[in-house]
């Protein structure tokens, strides 16, 4: 999809196809898109990050509490979204052993608790065994660091889907800005 295109969708249509960037936050693409007309793809990015940014620390905790946890509940009841089903199954989680799933379970719960928000990490950027071990290393992390830790990984999420969107070069993994 070229950039001509996207600038000329209107509000609903941009809202469907961007509505999911950031995991269940299609209020963000709605922002997003009264910024038109966007001179490229890392333009589109930039307004995105440049949106999450400017959200105080409340707003920014409640972008990361929409995404799921890593192999967790909703992957178990099938309600993940279409995209984090195909994130997580590229990371090998959607078939992980129950000690595996356990340990995960258990390691996000923790997560949760220490942070008040799901340990968000860009799973198809990792593999089943790496997912437990950085989930581990970050339960160790300051809350701070943390905080600018899951969103970044928000972004770098972000920007893979808008490659995938965009049909633009998925190979640069890492956004724009941090």
């Amino acid at each position: 999809m070229d950039m001509e295109k996207v600038n000329s969708m209107g509000f609903s249509e941009f809202v469907d196809v961007f509505g999911n960037v950031i995991e269940k936050c299609p209020l963000v693409a709605a922002a997003v898109w009264s910024q038109r007309p966007f001179s490229g793809s890392e333009d589109l990015e930039k307004h995105f990050f440049d949106f999450i940014d400017a959200l105080p620390r409340s707003g920014q905790e409640g972008i990361l509490r929409c995404h799921p946890d890593l192999a967790g509940r909703d992957l178990q009841q099938g309600t993940l979204t279409a995209e984090s089903l195909r994130e997580q199954s590229q990371a090998g989680l959607t078939s992980l052993d129950a000690d595996d799933r356990l340990r995960l379970q258990k390691l996000n719960a923790q997560y949760r608790e220490r942070f008040g928000f799901p340990f968000v990490l860009a799973a198809r950027l990792s593999d089943r065994a790496e997912v437990p071990q950085e989930l581990a290393r970050r339960l160790r992390c300051q809350p701070e660091s943390e905080l600018r830790t899951a969103l970044g990984e928000v972004k770098k999420i972000c920007h893979l889907r808008m490659a995938d969107l965009l049909g633009a070069d998925a190979a640069r993994v890492e956004p724009l800005r941090g």
